[in-house]
């Protein structure tokens, strides 16, 4: 028996980034994402704000029963923090968003077409009320849970 026969190859263009996929893995669909992302994405954990730092020591470690990653590259972007499982993203909208929204609805828009979920946070908001944030993420996902919404992958 092959390693394919267990492991099949997936294109880019098929959900995966290439290489093998484990076929017990049911609930984590490997978006595709633009590998030259990857040490930009290893810079951004390294360099990220004290906003991002602080709502990562709240979310990390499955806080929401769900795995939480920093900074993920996903097809042409990098987004602050994301969930495979839920295909939710969270964005922290600081200075780096001023005068950016058409390029960040833009960004938004693209990545909702391959089947991922938003919610944003404002920067400040992480910074001074952090308790509030996390109870509306917890709304969100007890939502996404009870309409059963994990989006499909196009």
């Amino acid at each position: 028996m092959r390693i394919n026969d267990i492991h099949p190859y997936h294109s880019p263009f098929e959900g995966g980034q290439g290489g093998c996929l484990d076929l017990n893995m049911k609930r984590n669909k490997i978006i595709y994402y633009n590998p030259n992302l990857k040490e930009k994405a290893r810079r951004r954990r390294i360099k990220c704000t004290s906003s991002e730092t602080l709502l990562w020591s709240k979310i990390r470690r499955k806080s929401f029963g769900y795995e939480f990653h920093r900074q993920v590259p996903i097809d042409e972007y990098i987004v602050d923090f994301y969930c495979h499982e839920l295909r939710l993203a969270i964005e922290v909208d600081g200075s780096s968003h001023i005068n950016k929204y058409k390029y960040d609805l833009r960004r938004q828009k693209k990545l909702e077409s391959r089947g991922v979920r938003f919610v944003r946070f404002e920067d400040d908001d992480v910074k001074r009320n952090v308790n509030d944030v996390i109870r509306a993420l917890g709304i969100v996902i007890s939502g996404l849970e009870k309409s059963n919404a994990v989006p499909q992958i196009p």
